[in-house]
């Protein structure tokens, strides 16, 4: 199921439908995100900025999906600072998956502006995994460093594709095509038979967009072999 259409230069990635990013037929509703339309660098796409004050850690475009436990999410991602961004601002944009009463949720992302960072440490938290509510991505840091987080090379506002491969317990990361995956989880906090929806997912101060977003379900076996392949 494609729900944020490619353009026809990224056809081979995800088919083009009709109506441009395809909103109207793959989007539920936004939690803390201001959502529109849009042309960005080559695509169209949906663009989602954060908006101020959410009570909760997450904000989130949730997705027309059938619950969805085991599978592939792929799809092109971009995040920046907003204009008037804190200094911490990362850009930090990313898919959440198994999302239940839109505050349990897995969810896997980029910190744009680490990725080239003059700083080492800082370039080693480009990618992070959370699970929420009792995995915040500070309890993981401080509890297991550098388990849930690594480097991959990433510029801000820059298109990147990413490919989250779930099945059971274990999801793995694959960024720009790589066959080997940038991140591996072995662990899913919630379990291997946990499901839910599918959400795009940005942090605050950020102005993401989002295009050619396709959801596949398929049971563990198959997820774990498209894995390995």
């Amino acid at each position: 199921m494609t729900l944020v259409a490619a353009s026809p230069r990224a056809a081979r990635a995800a088919p083009r439908i009709a109506g441009g990013t395809g909103l109207e037929r793959g989007a539920i509703r936004a939690i803390g995100v201001a959502t529109a339309r849009t042309d960005y660098r080559g695509r169209p796409a949906l663009q989602a900025t954060a908006l101020e004050n959410v009570p909760g850690p997450d904000r989130l475009v949730l997705l027309n999906t059938p619950a969805f436990g085991d599978g592939v999410i792929e799809g092109w991602i971009s995040g920046a600072p907003t204009a008037t961004a804190s200094a911490t601002a990362r850009g930090f944009v990313g898919v959440a998956f198994r999302v239940e009463d839109e505050t349990r949720l897995e969810a896997i992302y980029l910190r744009p502006t680490n990725g080239r960072a003059d700083d080492q440490l800082r370039r080693n938290h480009a990618v992070q995994y959370v699970s929420h509510p009792d995995h915040p991505w500070e309890r993981l840091r401080a509890e297991t460093p550098g388990k849930y987080e690594t480097y991959v090379d990433l510029e801000s506002g820059r298109w990147t594709h990413v490919r989250i491969v779930v099945a059971g317990s274990q999801a793995r990361l694959h960024v720009d095509g790589a066959e080997q995956p940038t991140l591996i989880v072995g662990d899913l906090k919630h379990g291997a038979e946990a499901k839910g929806a599918v959400a795009l997912w940005i942090g605050p101060d950020t102005l993401a967009h989002f295009s050619g977003v396709r959801v596949r379900g398929t049971d563990a076996a198959r997820a774990i072999k498209e894995a390995a392949a």
